[in-house]
């Protein structure tokens, strides 16, 4: 079975009520020992308990209504008015339902002046996170919540008692009503809610609703066109209720972007507090929930705690003699992420024989360290802070684990999950979180300690045999590792960056920023908060009268692309667009940046290398992959960054690395003659595609043409996203795409074989073996089938690119090392090196960098690279 995140998301408020009257009928029959009525409670813990055993889901939040008054009572007094008197039977069991849910090891939240809807929305759309699998079921006994469904969330509806549940998907929403999802609030608007109390049209039932939304399509469309219909009391209400109606939307429409304080990292489900459990079984008197988790103390009644089995260790201090052995597994522990500031609390090594544990930071400097660990890169940097240089490893098992499945994380206690005999209690449960995060006792910490040594070393040999039937042992000895201690010395040596260049770029930013308030305010008429997207909207549509799409429940949309369509022509949206875009380069690159560079004036990223499923490299704390380069605003921040004495930086880009591995592994012979003879290959694809005998005949917006086709091939994209890309309809896409495959035959095929392999396979790889799995590359609903396809197409060809430039970075590092050169990688960014040449060293250098980049591996095509050299990285890019 495929592992991957699983969210369960459960409106606890609606759920709750259904299990009360579920088993309404024996109240009597259910009362605790202190005369609590417990119906909903018991109710509740069975419908819990069949959810997830069924879903197995690895994060869980189930939400509550904070209470009566909410934003849409501001909207509609009357909002959910007709609803009769919460019986207090039921209403004296909630608080002990979410004592429940505590002692089960799961989550519950609320939130003032929202409802449980709508961190349900937000939440669920928060999980919609690129390079992590997410599936997200919601639990409800409102149908609202339906608005929801889409290829990656389901909504289950409870029907009878408290184990029938009915499944919504958008194929079933389209099968049951013939709507897609984005109607089915429109759906809402035209009948109202008895429920919530709106009444939408007068006289608008479910079945007039339906085909007013058949023949119109939608709430905008039918009453751009009411005037046509014909004379009718019904046009007659729906005229006469149009605010209505529109207000009825609005309440339906559950807000996804409700200011919640939680993330999906706090929805993790965690195990059951075991001895709180039994007494709250004791207090409710559940004699039968009590006797099944006795009966399963080692896993709790949802299969999910964990095997606190005893184990032995040794307690060492620098007094005592050292012992390690070679194949020992080695691991060091901090408590946040940010391995350059955060301070080593413990250590551990051993085997299956000797596990040893310390705190005593000196043994550190007194060991030999092993050839197996967890998370070398972290590992090397933090030893380097103590003075002490971690030899490469043989063996890590984060990295093992990454290659070979990237659908979930690569933490200790997952590794533990999915190939050790026992599971490992996850960190949270041991130190706790955020601000309560605190080191146990010491038996307790060095048992923890030596259980995650002891998953490592039982693990090791599960994970290698994984590898070697992949053949992907390779990746990790001869790519994945040696490059792991790359990225170790480039994030110690950091990039050098210019606090007083920052604060001046602050500086002129603010001026811009108030110019550009000024100029805005003179051109609105009147000042108002620009950060206020309901400010704006007001006076964008109503006061400027600017023409507008779809007003949502908090105003009128005033995205980037609703601005950007109306900027050639309306000059006060031309400035708020720049001020946005100020503003940001403010504050996420200028105010952003200036806390990160540490006391050597140094900024030191951290580059994750075991998150995305291509295998690329990211970049966090700061991110500077990410630094803009379109925009002047945004590149000037490159300006900061700057060499060390006697030297410049030295940029080295792939050119186009994507577009000549496709041409590789196609084996394309128009695209391999193009890169070949060193064509513009956009220019070229513009003379094939496009019938165009002589390059200096293709315009620029045949070029652009080309190159949209060129990069969206690659990217599997459709003619609807061909289309949009380009400002041109369908049909003309469609015609690009296919004189681009009567072209380039090669390609056809290969996106063709690749999905064909991939449906056999369920997985695709790089042309290192580097797999990403595809598992809903057979599923029979359409867009969840096309987005695999697209993933199928694509990852191959990303996926090689970045291996590509892996294998140049750790032979570059090779022939720096060979050289005796005091040159130093700095960067990686994207297709890119960022390197730190002395004066004296910068001619050699430049031949070595560029020849080691186009000779990093044998193509049916010539590798091409681009340098250029600065005195800030501004310069050398």
């Amino acid at each position: 079975m495929e592992n991957k995140n699983r969210l369960l998301l459960i409106d606890g408020s609606s759920v709750a009520f259904r299990a009360f009257f579920a088993l309404y009928h024996q109240i009597d029959r259910f009362v605790a020992p202190s005369g609590l009525h417990t119906n909903a409670i018991y109710g509740f813990h069975l419908m819990l308990t069949n959810l997830l055993e069924r879903l197995q889901p690895t994060h869980v939040l189930i939400a509550f209504d904070a209470g009566k008054t909410t934003f849409r009572t501001e909207m509609f007094a009357d909002y959910k008015g007709g609803r009769a008197k919460t019986p207090d039977e039921f209403r004296e069991q909630l608080p002990f339902i979410k004592e429940m849910i505590e002692k089960l090891g799961l989550t519950h939240y609320e939130l003032a002046n929202y409802e449980a809807d709508d961190i349900i929305g937000t939440l669920d759309k928060l999980a919609e996170v690129p390079d992590v699998a997410f599936d997200v079921t919601i639990v409800t006994g409102d149908k609202d919540l339906i608005q929801l469904v889409d290829s990656n969330t389901t909504v289950e509806i409870s029907k009878k008692g408290v184990g029938e549940f009915e499944a919504w998907t958008p194929e079933v929403l389209q099968e049951k009503m013939g709507l897609s999802t984005a109607q089915f609030v429109d759906l809402k608007a035209l009948m109202g809610d008895n429920s919530d109390n709106y009444p939408g049209v007068t006289k608008v039932g479910e079945k007039t609703a339906l085909n007013l939304l058949h023949e119109w399509g939608s709430l905008d469309n039918l009453y751009e066109n009411v005037d046509s219909l014909k004379k009718s009391k019904m046009k007659e209400n729906l005229i006469a209720d149009r605010e209505m109606a529109y207000l009825s939307k609005t309440l339906a429409t559950i807000n996804v972007t409700s200011p919640i304080e939680i993330g999906l990292d706090d929805t993790i489900y965690h195990d059951a507090k075991q001895d709180e459990l039994l007494k709250f079984y004791d207090e409710m008197g559940f004699v039968q929930f009590r006797a099944k988790l006795l009966e399963n103390s080692a896993e709790n009644i949802f299969d999910s705690s964990v095997k606190k089995s005893e184990i032995e260790f040794e307690v060492v201090s620098a007094e005592n003699e050292i012992s390690v052995k070679k194949d020992d597994f080695f691991y060091l522990e901090i408590f946040g992420e940010n391995y350059h500031k955060e301070e080593i609390v413990g250590f551990a090594w051993g085997n299956a024989d000797k596990i040893f544990v310390s705190k005593d930071l000196t043994v550190l400097s007194k060991m030999d360290f092993p050839e197996n660990t967890y998370d070398f890169k972290k590992n090397r940097v933090l030893l380097n802070r103590l003075g002490r240089e971690l030899p490469l490893v043989s063996f890590d098992s984060m990295l093992a684990k990454y290659l070979l499945s990237t659908t979930e994380d690569n933490k200790i206690s997952t590794i533990a999950r999915l190939f050790a005999s026992e599971n490992l209690a996850s960190d949270d449960e041991v130190y706790g979180k955020g601000v309560k995060r605190a080191l146990p006792e010491d038996d307790v910490f060095f048992a923890h300690l030596a259980r995650k040594i002891r998953v490592l070393v039982e693990t090791k040999e599960k994970l290698l045999t994984g590898l070697s039937e992949n053949e992907q042992l390779p990746l990790l000895t001869e790519m994945e590792l040696p490059l792991a201690e790359v990225l170790a010395k480039m994030e110690i040596a950091g990039i050098s960056a210019k606090q007083e260049t920052l604060e001046e770029i602050g500086a002129e930013n603010e001026e811009r920023l108030s110019a550009l308030t000024a100029e805005i305010y003179e051109l609105a008429g009147e000042e108002f908060n620009i950060n206020s997207p309901k400010q704006l909207g007001v006076i964008l549509f109503e006061k400027l009268e600017l023409p507008h799409g779809k007003k949502t429940k908090t105003g009128y949309s005033t995205a980037v692309d609703v601005l950007e369509n109306l900027a050639a022509t309306a000059p006060i949206v031309a400035k708020i667009l720049e001020y946005r875009q100020v503003a940001k380069v403010q504050s996420t690159y200028v105010q952003g940046l200036i806390p990160e560079i540490a006391a050597d004036g140094k900024i030191h990223t951290r580059y994750v290398q075991d998150l995305t499923q291509t295998g690329r490299l990211s970049s966090v704390a700061p991110n500077l992959q990410n630094i803009p380069v379109r925009l002047e605003e945004g590149r000037k921040i490159r300006k900061a960054f700057v060499p060390s004495a006697d030297s410049v930086l030295l940029s080295s880009d792939y050119s186009q690395i994507e577009l000549r591995v496709l041409a590789h592994i196609a084996q394309d012979p128009n695209l391999i003659e193009a890169f070949k003879e060193d064509q513009d290959i956009h220019t070229s694809t513009a003379m094939r595609v496009f019938g165009i005998e002589k390059a200096e005949d293709v315009t620029p917006n045949d070029r652009r043409n080309a190159k949209a086709v060129n990069f969206g091939i690659s990217y599997g994209e459709t003619d609807f996203g061909l289309a949009r890309r380009l400002g041109i309809d369908r049909k003309e896409a469609r015609k690009f795409i296919d004189m681009y495959f009567d072209r380039y035959p090669e390609v056809a095929n290969y996106i063709e074989a690749t999905i064909r392999d991939a449906r056999d396979k369920g997985f695709v790889s790089t042309m290192f073996n580097r797999r990403r799995k595809l598992p809903e590359i057979n599923s029979r609903n359409f867009n969840i089938r096309n987005g695999a396809e697209r993933q199928a197409i694509n990852a191959p060809i990303q996926g090689s690119a970045g291996d590509i430039l892996k294998i140049a970075m750790i032979n570059l590092n090779r022939a720096l090392l060979a050289g005796n050169f005091q040159t130093k990688m700095l960067l990686q960014v994207h297709d890119e090196i960022i390197l730190d040449v002395p004066n004296a060293e910068l001619d050699e250098i430049k031949a070595l960098v560029k020849s080691t980049m186009e000779d990093a591996v044998e193509l049916s095509v010539p590798l091409k690279v681009e340098e250029n050299t600065g005195m800030t990285w501004y310069e050398a890019k």
